[in-house]
Parts: C-alpha cells; structure tokens; sequence
C-alpha cells in the first residue's frame, strides 16, 4: 500500500512542475541577458555622418566613378554585392569617409574581397565598423599598447599594393591625425590615378 494518498500525490507532481518552471526561466534569463551584453544596437549613419561614399573602377581603361547609396555606408555585405556587380577590369573599389574621423576601403575582384578600416575602435560607433570586424573574424579590437587613444588600423592594408600604395603607406596615412579622413581618401584617389574623378564626384554629389 502507497505512504501517499492521491491528494499528496497530486502536490508532489504540481510542485515537481513549478521546480522545472522555475528551472526553464532562469535558463531562459540567463541567456537573454547573455545576448544583450554581446550586442548593443547601433544608430544607422545618417547624411550628415557620411562625407561621402562612391566606388571607383576602370572600364576600358578609363577611370569610373559613381556615388553609392546612403545604406552602402551602414551594412557592408550590401555594399559587396553592389561593387560586384560592377564592370570593373580589375575589380570595383569602394571608398566611404564618416565624419571626416574614419574611413573604409572595399575592394572587390571576382571572389576576392578585401577590406580596410581605419581605425578599429569605430566599430563602437558605426555599423559598418562593426561589419568589418565580424567579417575579418574580431571578436574584438586590437591593440598595440596601452594608450587608448591609439589608431589601429585593422583589415588588409596591402589593398591597394599593386595600385602603388603600399601597407606601409596606407596605416600611416590612418593613424595621421592631423588629415581628416575624407581628404585622406581623396589623397589615395590622387595616388591610384582617379583623384579627378573622384573629386568631382563628392564635389557633385556631397557637397552643399
């Protein structure tokens, strides 16, 4: 005969189901919290954040270049598959400057993308930022020393090698305070050949 009779029986099973409740919720709480400390919403660049984002390439030989749209600044997978798409001889290549602080790199050859940001430390700001470092596979920024304050580049800084602008050029010209970063663009236009067409791109398309 049970020590149990159904009454009890019947509590055991309600309190047996409110400890498993009980248990799912905290599973459930730990992982929603978990979740909001990993990702934290960005704002979108606006029109007034963007100084200016185009893509540039060759077509017969002759130097290209066209502005892209207000969401190629905030998502960088878009702006890859716009580049792609374009009939450049030797690839296409995108160029965005924010606030005059921070600038991007996209070149797109066929299967072969590459990218640079100027300064790693915006992907606490900017959403494309952020791309660029989930796309290289940065689970955080890199450092080279203790100053917080410090530039570092990250991404593929031989981008624009076989163009003439070698790494060392290109990270010196990020960490180079004292040049905003949509003339520092415009200096890597004037040294790839299409600083012409490039300039009178922003000048048409960006500038009041």
């Amino acid at each position: 005969m049970s020590d149990y009779d159904d009454e009890e029986l019947d509590d055991l099973d309600l309190d047996s189901e409110d400890e498993l409740d009980d248990d799912d919720d905290l599973e459930d709480d730990g992982t929603d919290e978990d979740d909001d400390d990993d990702y934290e919403e960005l704002d979108d660049a606006t029109d007034e954040d963007v100084d200016f984002v185009i893509a540039a390439y060759r077509e017969d030989g002759n130097p290209v270049v066209v502005a892209l749209d207000l969401e190629m600044a905030n998502d960088l997978d878009e702006m890859i598959n716009h580049l792609r798409r374009l009939p450049g001889e030797a690839g296409a290549i995108g160029m965005l400057s924010l606030v005059e602080e921070v600038f991007v790199i996209v070149r797109v050859r066929g299967a072969i993308v590459q990218v640079f940001l100027s300064d790693g430390a915006a992907s606490d700001e900017w959403p494309v930022a952020r791309d660029i470092l989930d796309y290289l596979g940065l689970d955080e920024v890199p450092t080279e020393g203790e100053d917080e304050d410090e530039v570092v580049p990250v991404g593929d800084s031989e981008i624009l090698r076989d163009l003439g602008v070698g790494d060392f050029d290109l990270e010196q010209l990020a960490e180079d305070f004292d040049t905003a970063s949509d003339e520092a663009l415009l200096q890597l236009a004037d040294r790839i050949g299409m600083g012409p067409q490039v300039r009178a791109t922003v000048q048409e398309e960006f500038e009041d």
